[in-house]
């Protein structure tokens, strides 16, 4: 028996997986994610928005204008697919991030499926200071998305 082994980066591998999550809507099996809203930035360029880009004829994504409009537009796509389908929405760090989380708030409030990916710091801090990052001194772990803790189902 022969095994091959498939190489992705992080960002290609939840990129592929999105695309195979489907749903059963009246006896029809649809992709659950009808897209990806995205502003890029740092924090998810050069990741995500490659394998966005290399998946782009199985799961579109969107250029949108600012943050939590994106987000909002994903709400308003969840409550009208009757919560059965959803979209996802990726952000650079610090601001951008921060802004999505005024659409997560009323999201979570009303049990409405969104998937927010908002950018982050580099995981071992290099390449500090990275322009719009959440800093906190006294812990290297603290980033701006520590706020979207209190308005998410699965942080």
């Amino acid at each position: 028996m022969s095994q091959n082994t498939i190489r992705l980066t992080m960002a290609q591998a939840v990129a592929r997986f999105l695309t195979m999550q489907k749903t059963v809507i009246d006896g029809e099996t649809v992709p659950i994610f009808g897209g990806v809203f995205a502003i890029f930035g740092h924090g998810n360029v050069a990741g995500v928005g490659e394998a966005l880009h290399g998946i782009k004829d199985t799961l579109p994504t969107y250029r949108a204008q600012n943050e939590q409009g994106m987000a909002n537009a994903a709400i308003a796509f969840a409550k009208a697919s009757f919560r059965q389908r959803f979209m996802a929405c990726t952000s650079s760090i610090g601001p951008g991030a921060l802004n999505m989380v005024t659409a997560a708030a009323p999201a979570h409030v009303n049990r409405l499926p969104v998937l927010l990916l908002p950018g982050d710091v580099f995981a071992n801090r290099l390449p500090d200071p990275v322009l719009q990052q959440v800093e906190d001194w006294g812990d290297g772990s603290v980033t701006a998305n520590d706020c979207f803790k209190p308005v998410s189902r699965y942080f």
